[in-house]
Protein backbone atom coordinates (compact mmCIF):
# COMPACT_ATOMS: atom_id res chain seq x y z
CA UNK A 1 0.00 0.00 0.00
CA UNK A 2 1.03 3.52 -0.56
CA UNK A 3 0.18 4.32 3.08
CA UNK A 4 -1.42 2.99 6.46
CA UNK A 5 -3.42 5.72 8.05
CA UNK A 6 -4.15 5.87 11.74
CA UNK A 7 -5.01 7.59 15.32
CA UNK A 8 -4.20 7.46 18.62
CA UNK A 9 -7.36 7.42 20.12
CA UNK A 10 -7.80 3.77 22.14
CA UNK A 11 -10.76 3.94 24.10
CA UNK A 12 -10.80 0.89 26.34
CA UNK A 13 -7.28 2.18 27.51
CA UNK A 14 -8.76 5.57 28.37
CA UNK A 15 -10.64 5.62 31.93
CA UNK A 16 -12.69 8.81 31.37
CA UNK A 17 -13.57 7.66 27.72
CA UNK A 18 -14.89 4.15 29.41
CA UNK A 19 -17.35 6.07 31.32
CA UNK A 20 -18.90 8.76 28.59
CA UNK A 21 -18.55 5.87 26.20
CA UNK A 22 -19.60 7.66 23.15
CA UNK A 23 -17.34 7.06 20.56
CA UNK A 24 -17.41 8.51 17.22
CA UNK A 25 -15.14 7.20 13.69
CA UNK A 26 -11.94 9.35 12.98
CA UNK A 27 -13.85 11.34 10.05
CA UNK A 28 -10.29 13.06 9.36
CA UNK A 29 -8.51 10.01 7.95
CA UNK A 30 -11.76 8.85 6.76
CA UNK A 31 -11.69 11.66 4.58
CA UNK A 32 -7.91 11.17 3.55
CA UNK A 33 -8.92 7.43 3.11
CA UNK A 34 -11.35 8.64 0.41
CA UNK A 35 -9.59 11.52 -1.21
CA UNK A 36 -6.31 9.30 -1.64
CA UNK A 37 -8.17 6.12 -3.38
CA UNK A 38 -10.22 8.58 -5.90
CA UNK A 39 -6.55 9.96 -6.97
CA UNK A 40 -5.50 6.28 -7.62
CA UNK A 41 -3.62 5.08 -4.33
CA UNK A 42 -3.61 2.33 -2.60
CA UNK A 43 -4.54 2.90 1.14
CA UNK A 44 -4.65 1.33 4.35
CA UNK A 45 -6.46 2.67 7.54
CA UNK A 46 -5.62 1.78 11.09
CA UNK A 47 -8.71 2.38 13.55
CA UNK A 48 -7.75 2.09 17.21
CA UNK A 49 -10.33 2.99 18.72
CA UNK A 50 -11.02 -0.38 20.08
CA UNK A 51 -7.85 -1.83 19.24
CA UNK A 52 -4.41 -1.08 21.17
CA UNK A 53 -0.42 -0.57 20.42
CA UNK A 54 0.05 -4.51 20.07
CA UNK A 55 -2.38 -4.38 17.60
CA UNK A 56 -0.92 -1.65 16.08
CA UNK A 57 2.65 -2.83 16.10
CA UNK A 58 1.21 -6.40 14.73
CA UNK A 59 -0.61 -4.44 11.71
CA UNK A 60 2.62 -2.46 10.93
CA UNK A 61 4.31 -5.79 10.73
CA UNK A 62 2.03 -7.71 8.48
CA UNK A 63 1.20 -4.06 5.99
CA UNK A 64 5.07 -3.19 6.06
CA UNK A 65 3.60 0.15 5.10
CA UNK A 66 6.07 2.76 3.14
CA UNK A 67 4.08 5.35 4.85
CA UNK A 68 2.44 5.45 8.61
CA UNK A 69 0.09 8.61 8.34
CA UNK A 70 -0.84 9.77 12.09
CA UNK A 71 -3.68 12.16 13.13
CA UNK A 72 -2.58 13.73 16.62
CA UNK A 73 -4.58 16.09 18.59
CA UNK A 74 -4.00 17.03 21.84
CA UNK A 75 -5.56 13.79 23.50
CA UNK A 76 -3.96 11.54 21.57
CA UNK A 77 -0.07 12.85 21.69
CA UNK A 78 1.22 10.23 24.08
CA UNK A 79 -0.19 7.68 22.16
CA UNK A 80 1.50 8.52 18.92
CA UNK A 81 4.50 9.07 20.57
CA UNK A 82 4.34 5.33 20.83
CA UNK A 83 3.03 4.65 17.57
CA UNK A 84 5.87 6.95 15.75
CA UNK A 85 8.83 4.53 17.59
CA UNK A 86 6.36 1.82 16.02
CA UNK A 87 6.25 2.77 12.82
CA UNK A 88 10.23 3.52 12.46
CA UNK A 89 11.40 0.69 13.90
CA UNK A 90 9.86 -1.59 10.67
CA UNK A 91 11.33 1.12 8.49
CA UNK A 92 8.45 3.12 7.77
CA UNK A 93 8.47 6.76 7.21
CA UNK A 94 5.97 8.46 9.77
CA UNK A 95 3.77 11.26 8.38
CA UNK A 96 2.10 13.55 11.21
CA UNK A 97 -1.13 15.56 10.25
CA UNK A 98 -4.26 17.51 12.76
CA UNK A 99 -4.21 20.28 15.02
CA UNK A 100 -1.42 19.24 16.97
CA UNK A 101 1.84 18.27 15.36
CA UNK A 102 2.40 22.35 13.30
CA UNK A 103 2.79 24.42 16.46
CA UNK A 104 4.73 21.62 17.49
CA UNK A 105 6.55 20.26 14.95
CA UNK A 106 10.16 20.86 15.91
CA UNK A 107 9.15 18.43 18.86
CA UNK A 108 7.36 15.65 17.04
CA UNK A 109 9.81 16.11 14.39
CA UNK A 110 12.80 15.41 17.09
CA UNK A 111 10.43 12.39 18.73
CA UNK A 112 11.22 10.48 15.03
CA UNK A 113 8.36 11.73 12.97
CA UNK A 114 9.74 12.70 8.99
CA UNK A 115 7.27 15.39 7.94
CA UNK A 116 4.68 17.36 9.64
CA UNK A 117 1.72 18.26 7.23
CA UNK A 118 0.59 21.68 8.10
CA UNK A 119 -3.41 22.44 7.37
CA UNK A 120 -5.58 20.39 5.24
CA UNK A 121 -4.10 17.07 4.19
CA UNK A 122 -5.72 15.82 1.04
CA UNK A 123 -4.05 17.74 -1.58
CA UNK A 124 -0.29 17.37 0.37
CA UNK A 125 -0.45 13.98 1.05
CA UNK A 126 -1.52 13.33 -2.97
CA UNK A 127 1.47 15.67 -3.62
CA UNK A 128 3.71 14.14 -1.05
CA UNK A 129 3.51 10.13 -1.73
CA UNK A 130 4.62 10.45 -4.95
CA UNK A 131 7.49 12.14 -4.05
CA UNK A 132 8.16 9.99 -0.90
CA UNK A 133 8.20 7.12 -3.53
CA UNK A 134 10.89 8.73 -5.90
CA UNK A 135 12.84 10.65 -3.94
CA UNK A 136 12.60 9.50 -0.34
CA UNK A 137 13.29 12.10 2.18
CA UNK A 138 15.18 13.94 -0.03
CA UNK A 139 14.10 17.45 -2.14
CA UNK A 140 11.31 17.63 0.54
CA UNK A 141 11.30 21.43 0.09
CA UNK A 142 9.59 20.41 -3.34
CA UNK A 143 6.83 19.98 -1.63
CA UNK A 144 4.46 22.57 -0.54
CA UNK A 145 2.51 22.53 3.11
CA UNK A 146 4.58 20.70 5.10
CA UNK A 147 7.62 20.99 7.77
CA UNK A 148 10.82 18.63 8.38
CA UNK A 149 14.13 19.23 9.23
CA UNK A 150 17.29 19.67 7.32
CA UNK A 151 20.21 18.13 7.33
CA UNK A 152 21.69 20.94 10.10
CA UNK A 153 18.13 20.03 12.14
CA UNK A 154 16.43 23.15 11.36
CA UNK A 155 12.72 22.95 10.92
CA UNK A 156 11.94 24.12 7.52
CA UNK A 157 8.35 24.97 6.26
CA UNK A 158 7.47 25.09 2.67
CA UNK A 159 5.42 27.50 1.23
CA UNK A 160 1.44 27.04 2.47
CA UNK A 161 -0.75 25.02 0.64
CA UNK A 162 -4.25 26.37 -0.38
CA UNK A 163 -7.76 24.52 0.67
CA UNK A 164 -10.15 22.27 -1.19
CA UNK A 165 -12.24 24.97 -2.74
CA UNK A 166 -15.19 22.94 -3.40
CA UNK A 167 -15.91 19.83 -0.94
CA UNK A 168 -18.43 18.90 -3.08
CA UNK A 169 -16.22 17.15 -5.32
CA UNK A 170 -14.59 15.42 -2.23
CA UNK A 171 -15.67 11.81 -1.61
CA UNK A 172 -17.38 10.78 1.60
CA UNK A 173 -15.48 9.58 4.27
CA UNK A 174 -14.30 6.16 4.00
CA UNK A 175 -16.95 4.50 6.23
CA UNK A 176 -16.56 1.09 4.87
CA UNK A 177 -12.65 1.34 5.65
CA UNK A 178 -13.55 0.48 9.04
CA UNK A 179 -15.95 -1.17 11.47
CA UNK A 180 -18.84 1.68 12.02
CA UNK A 181 -21.48 -0.90 13.21
CA UNK A 182 -18.81 -1.76 15.85
CA UNK A 183 -19.63 2.09 16.75
CA UNK A 184 -23.29 1.62 16.57
CA UNK A 185 -23.57 -1.33 18.92
CA UNK A 186 -21.40 0.66 21.58
CA UNK A 187 -23.83 3.44 21.69
CA UNK A 188 -26.92 1.21 21.35
CA UNK A 189 -25.35 -1.07 24.22
CA UNK A 190 -24.47 2.09 27.09
CA UNK A 191 -27.03 4.90 25.79
CA UNK A 192 -30.09 2.95 24.43
CA UNK A 193 -29.89 4.32 20.38
CA UNK A 194 -27.47 3.98 17.98
CA UNK A 195 -25.33 6.92 16.51
CA UNK A 196 -23.39 8.26 13.45
CA UNK A 197 -21.63 11.76 12.73
CA UNK A 198 -21.49 13.42 9.88
CA UNK A 199 -19.74 16.55 9.12
CA UNK A 200 -21.19 19.02 6.17
CA UNK A 201 -18.54 21.81 6.94
CA UNK A 202 -14.57 22.87 7.34
CA UNK A 203 -13.65 25.77 9.07
CA UNK A 204 -15.13 27.84 11.37
CA UNK A 205 -14.68 32.27 10.62
CA UNK A 206 -15.12 33.44 14.12
CA UNK A 207 -12.30 34.73 16.18
CA UNK A 208 -12.77 33.37 19.71
CA UNK A 209 -9.58 34.00 20.54
CA UNK A 210 -8.70 30.60 22.99
CA UNK A 211 -9.74 28.28 19.51
CA UNK A 212 -7.22 26.69 17.10
CA UNK A 213 -7.66 27.27 13.76
CA UNK A 214 -4.94 24.67 13.01
CA UNK A 215 -6.07 23.10 9.89
CA UNK A 216 -8.95 24.39 8.56
CA UNK A 217 -7.64 28.49 9.07
CA UNK A 218 -10.00 31.11 9.23
CA UNK A 219 -12.47 29.26 6.20
CA UNK A 220 -15.25 28.51 6.24
CA UNK A 221 -16.48 26.22 3.31
CA UNK A 222 -19.90 23.97 2.99
CA UNK A 223 -20.72 20.98 0.69
CA UNK A 224 -23.80 21.67 -1.36
CA UNK A 225 -27.29 21.41 0.36
CA UNK A 226 -27.84 18.32 -2.33
CA UNK A 227 -24.63 16.44 -1.89
CA UNK A 228 -25.03 16.45 1.97
CA UNK A 229 -28.26 15.58 1.98
CA UNK A 230 -27.73 12.44 -0.37
CA UNK A 231 -24.95 11.14 2.28
CA UNK A 232 -27.49 10.92 4.46
CA UNK A 233 -30.51 9.45 2.64
CA UNK A 234 -27.10 6.65 2.38
CA UNK A 235 -26.30 6.87 5.87
CA UNK A 236 -29.91 6.20 6.73
CA UNK A 237 -30.10 3.40 3.81
CA UNK A 238 -26.91 1.54 4.49
CA UNK A 239 -26.33 1.74 8.41
CA UNK A 240 -30.08 2.90 9.70
CA UNK A 241 -28.94 4.63 12.57
CA UNK A 242 -31.04 6.28 15.20
CA UNK A 243 -29.43 9.18 15.90
CA UNK A 244 -27.19 11.85 14.10
CA UNK A 245 -24.15 14.22 15.48
CA UNK A 246 -23.45 16.85 12.97
CA UNK A 247 -19.65 17.89 13.65
CA UNK A 248 -19.82 20.97 12.16
CA UNK A 249 -18.47 23.74 14.10
CA UNK A 250 -22.01 25.71 13.74
CA UNK A 251 -24.40 24.52 12.15
CA UNK A 252 -26.71 27.01 11.35
CA UNK A 253 -24.20 29.79 10.59
CA UNK A 254 -25.39 30.13 6.82
CA UNK A 255 -29.49 30.02 6.68
CA UNK A 256 -29.56 30.32 3.30
CA UNK A 257 -27.69 26.86 3.27
CA UNK A 258 -29.70 25.15 6.20
CA UNK A 259 -32.97 25.89 4.85
CA UNK A 260 -31.91 24.75 1.60
CA UNK A 261 -30.69 21.42 2.92
CA UNK A 262 -34.15 21.26 5.13
CA UNK A 263 -35.65 21.38 1.70
CA UNK A 264 -33.47 18.40 0.39
CA UNK A 265 -34.19 16.27 3.31
CA UNK A 266 -37.38 16.72 3.20
CA UNK A 267 -37.24 15.94 -0.72
CA UNK A 268 -35.58 11.86 0.39
CA UNK A 269 -37.71 12.11 3.35
CA UNK A 270 -34.87 12.04 5.74
CA UNK A 271 -35.56 12.75 9.33
CA UNK A 272 -33.16 11.47 11.69
CA UNK A 273 -33.08 12.85 15.37
CA UNK A 274 -29.82 14.77 15.89
CA UNK A 275 -27.71 17.11 18.28
CA UNK A 276 -25.70 19.91 16.47
CA UNK A 277 -23.56 22.62 17.89
CA UNK A 278 -24.42 26.69 17.12
CA UNK A 279 -24.27 30.17 18.15
CA UNK A 280 -26.91 32.38 19.91
CA UNK A 281 -26.79 35.24 16.96
CA UNK A 282 -27.24 32.20 14.46
CA UNK A 283 -30.63 31.17 15.78
CA UNK A 284 -34.04 32.55 15.73
CA UNK A 285 -37.29 32.01 15.24
CA UNK A 286 -37.77 30.57 12.32
CA UNK A 287 -33.99 28.61 12.29
CA UNK A 288 -35.05 27.06 16.02
CA UNK A 289 -38.56 26.02 14.13
CA UNK A 290 -36.53 24.23 11.39
CA UNK A 291 -34.41 22.62 13.88
CA UNK A 292 -37.49 21.16 15.14
CA UNK A 293 -38.95 20.15 12.20
CA UNK A 294 -35.62 18.14 11.20
CA UNK A 295 -35.34 16.41 14.34
CA UNK A 296 -33.13 18.07 16.56
CA UNK A 297 -33.25 16.74 20.00
CA UNK A 298 -30.28 19.02 21.56
CA UNK A 299 -28.53 21.47 20.49
CA UNK A 300 -25.01 22.92 22.01
CA UNK A 301 -24.43 26.73 22.75
CA UNK A 302 -20.84 27.62 23.05
CA UNK A 303 -21.74 29.85 26.02
CA UNK A 304 -17.85 30.00 27.98
CA UNK A 305 -19.25 32.59 30.55
CA UNK A 306 -21.80 34.63 32.19
CA UNK A 307 -20.32 37.84 32.33
CA UNK A 308 -19.97 39.95 28.81
CA UNK A 309 -16.98 41.45 30.53
CA UNK A 310 -14.84 38.22 29.80
CA UNK A 311 -16.72 37.28 26.24
CA UNK A 312 -15.89 40.06 24.83
CA UNK A 313 -12.41 39.60 26.18
CA UNK A 314 -12.62 36.26 24.17
CA UNK A 315 -13.78 38.26 21.27
CA UNK A 316 -16.36 35.70 21.32
CA UNK A 317 -18.82 38.57 19.51
CA UNK A 318 -21.81 36.93 21.04
CA UNK A 319 -24.06 38.57 23.24
CA UNK A 320 -24.82 36.88 27.17
CA UNK A 321 -28.42 38.11 27.05
CA UNK A 322 -28.57 36.58 23.69
CA UNK A 323 -27.62 33.00 24.94
CA UNK A 324 -30.09 33.17 27.38
CA UNK A 325 -32.80 34.14 25.00
CA UNK A 326 -32.40 31.89 22.68
CA UNK A 327 -31.95 28.84 25.24
CA UNK A 328 -35.20 29.84 26.12
CA UNK A 329 -36.46 29.91 22.55
CA UNK A 330 -34.49 26.27 21.85
CA UNK A 331 -36.68 25.04 25.22
CA UNK A 332 -40.15 26.49 23.88
CA UNK A 333 -39.95 24.29 20.37
CA UNK A 334 -38.99 20.98 22.25
CA UNK A 335 -35.32 21.36 21.45
CA UNK A 336 -32.73 19.92 24.84
CA UNK A 337 -29.95 22.81 25.61
CA UNK A 338 -26.48 22.38 26.25
CA UNK A 339 -23.79 25.00 27.09
CA UNK A 340 -20.12 25.11 27.25
CA UNK A 341 -18.53 26.84 30.06
CA UNK A 342 -14.75 27.91 30.52
CA UNK A 343 -13.71 29.24 33.85
CA UNK A 344 -10.24 30.71 34.30
CA UNK A 345 -9.72 33.15 31.60
CA UNK A 346 -7.18 36.03 31.56
CA UNK A 347 -9.08 38.24 34.23
CA UNK A 348 -11.59 36.87 35.32
CA UNK A 349 -12.72 37.70 38.95
CA UNK A 350 -14.99 36.28 41.22
CA UNK A 351 -17.72 38.45 40.40
CA UNK A 352 -17.42 37.11 36.93
CA UNK A 353 -17.93 33.65 38.11
CA UNK A 354 -20.90 34.97 40.22
CA UNK A 355 -22.44 36.28 36.71
CA UNK A 356 -21.96 33.02 34.87
CA UNK A 357 -23.52 31.38 38.41
CA UNK A 358 -26.78 33.83 37.61
CA UNK A 359 -26.22 33.00 33.59
CA UNK A 360 -26.80 29.87 33.88
CA UNK A 361 -29.63 30.11 36.47
CA UNK A 362 -31.81 32.16 34.74
CA UNK A 363 -30.85 30.57 31.34
CA UNK A 364 -31.50 27.43 32.79
CA UNK A 365 -29.76 24.97 30.15
CA UNK A 366 -30.53 21.19 30.25
CA UNK A 367 -27.16 20.31 30.63
CA UNK A 368 -23.74 22.16 31.08
CA UNK A 369 -19.76 20.90 30.80
CA UNK A 370 -16.78 22.97 32.52
CA UNK A 371 -13.78 23.20 31.54
CA UNK A 372 -10.68 25.75 32.56
CA UNK A 373 -9.23 27.64 30.45
CA UNK A 374 -5.66 26.37 28.78
CA UNK A 375 -3.35 28.36 26.48
CA UNK A 376 -3.47 25.77 22.90
CA UNK A 377 -0.65 26.71 20.99
CA UNK A 378 -1.32 28.08 17.81
CA UNK A 379 -3.74 30.35 19.17
CA UNK A 380 -4.55 34.28 20.25
CA UNK A 381 -4.90 33.30 24.01
CA UNK A 382 -1.39 31.24 24.23
CA UNK A 383 0.31 34.49 22.58
CA UNK A 384 -1.55 36.55 24.63
CA UNK A 385 0.03 34.91 27.82
CA UNK A 386 2.97 32.86 26.36
CA UNK A 387 5.56 34.20 28.67
CA UNK A 388 3.70 33.12 31.82
CA UNK A 389 2.77 30.07 30.60
CA UNK A 390 4.18 27.24 33.23
CA UNK A 391 4.33 23.82 33.64
CA UNK A 392 5.61 21.04 35.89
CA UNK A 393 6.94 18.42 33.35
CA UNK A 394 8.72 18.19 30.40
CA UNK A 395 7.28 17.87 26.52
CA UNK A 396 6.73 14.82 25.89
CA UNK A 397 5.01 13.74 29.34
CA UNK A 398 2.41 16.83 28.99
CA UNK A 399 -0.40 17.74 26.82
CA UNK A 400 -1.66 22.12 26.12
CA UNK A 401 -3.76 20.76 28.82
CA UNK A 402 -1.77 20.53 31.50
CA UNK A 403 -0.29 24.26 30.63
CA UNK A 404 -0.76 26.91 33.60
CA UNK A 405 -0.48 30.48 33.59
CA UNK A 406 1.88 32.30 36.07
CA UNK A 407 -0.72 34.75 38.30
CA UNK A 408 -4.06 32.79 37.72
CA UNK A 409 -5.32 30.93 40.62
CA UNK A 410 -4.82 27.83 42.01
CA UNK A 411 -6.18 24.54 40.48
CA UNK A 412 -7.81 24.09 44.29
CA UNK A 413 -9.57 27.09 43.58
CA UNK A 414 -10.83 26.24 40.45
CA UNK A 415 -12.23 22.71 41.78
CA UNK A 416 -13.88 24.38 44.87
CA UNK A 417 -14.96 26.97 42.13
CA UNK A 418 -16.35 23.71 39.36
CA UNK A 419 -17.80 22.16 42.58
CA UNK A 420 -19.69 25.72 44.29
CA UNK A 421 -21.53 26.47 40.38
CA UNK A 422 -21.96 22.85 39.15
CA UNK A 423 -24.18 22.42 42.72
CA UNK A 424 -25.37 25.97 43.01
CA UNK A 425 -26.76 25.45 39.50
CA UNK A 426 -28.65 21.98 39.77
CA UNK A 427 -29.79 23.49 43.13
CA UNK A 428 -31.93 26.29 41.43
CA UNK A 429 -32.60 23.63 38.64
CA UNK A 430 -34.01 21.04 41.41
CA UNK A 431 -35.91 24.10 43.03
CA UNK A 432 -37.24 25.56 40.04
CA UNK A 433 -38.26 22.40 37.90
CA UNK A 434 -38.91 19.96 41.03
CA UNK A 435 -38.85 16.42 40.94
CA UNK A 436 -35.67 16.25 43.02
CA UNK A 437 -35.97 14.72 46.55
CA UNK A 438 -35.48 16.63 50.22
CA UNK A 439 -32.32 14.89 50.21
CA UNK A 440 -30.89 15.42 46.76
CA UNK A 441 -31.49 19.47 47.67
CA UNK A 442 -29.92 19.07 51.04
CA UNK A 443 -26.75 17.44 49.30
CA UNK A 444 -26.39 19.83 46.73
CA UNK A 445 -27.14 23.00 48.70
CA UNK A 446 -24.07 21.58 50.89
CA UNK A 447 -21.71 20.78 47.95
CA UNK A 448 -22.67 24.37 47.33
CA UNK A 449 -21.63 25.63 50.28
CA UNK A 450 -18.62 24.19 50.48
CA UNK A 451 -17.59 24.94 47.14
CA UNK A 452 -18.24 28.40 48.23
CA UNK A 453 -16.00 28.03 51.46
CA UNK A 454 -13.26 26.87 49.44
CA UNK A 455 -13.09 29.68 46.94
CA UNK A 456 -13.11 32.27 49.37
CA UNK A 457 -10.23 30.03 51.65
CA UNK A 458 -7.88 29.60 48.62
CA UNK A 459 -8.90 32.89 45.78
CA UNK A 460 -5.62 34.41 47.34
CA UNK A 461 -3.96 31.09 45.87
CA UNK A 462 -1.79 31.94 42.69
CA UNK A 463 0.46 30.18 40.21
CA UNK A 464 3.95 30.64 40.18
CA UNK A 465 7.15 29.53 39.14
CA UNK A 466 9.24 28.00 41.17
CA UNK A 467 9.63 24.72 43.17
CA UNK A 468 7.09 22.82 41.30
CA UNK A 469 6.30 24.96 37.80
CA UNK A 470 8.91 25.97 35.18
CA UNK A 471 8.67 28.74 32.27
CA UNK A 472 8.34 26.33 29.54
CA UNK A 473 9.76 28.88 27.09
CA UNK A 474 12.95 29.61 29.73
CA UNK A 475 13.60 25.77 30.00
CA UNK A 476 13.33 25.15 26.36
CA UNK A 477 10.79 22.37 26.44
Amino acid sequence: MDILLAHGYFLLEDAHERKVMKPYPPLGILYLSSYLKSQGFSVGVFDSTFQNLTAFAEAIAKERPQVVGLYVNLMTKFNILKMIRIAKDAGAIVVLGGPEPPHYASEYLRHGADIIVRGEGELTLASLLPHLAQYRLTALDQVDGIAFLDDNGKVIETTPRGFISDLSQHPWPDREAIDLPAYMQVWKTHHGKSSVSVIHARGCPYTCTWCSHSVYGSTHRRRTPADAAEELLWIKETYHPDLIWYADDVFTINHRWFFEYQKELKNRNVRIPFECISRADRLNEQVVEALAEMGCFRLWNGSESGSQRILDAMNRKVEAADVRAKTQLLQKHGIETGMFIMLGYEGEELHDLEETVAHLKEANPDIFLTTVAYPIKGTPYYAQVEDRILSDSAWEQRSDRDLVVAGRRSKRFFKFATRWMVSEVALHHARTNGGASPQRKLRLAANAAIGKAGMLLTQGERVQAGKNYHAIHASGN
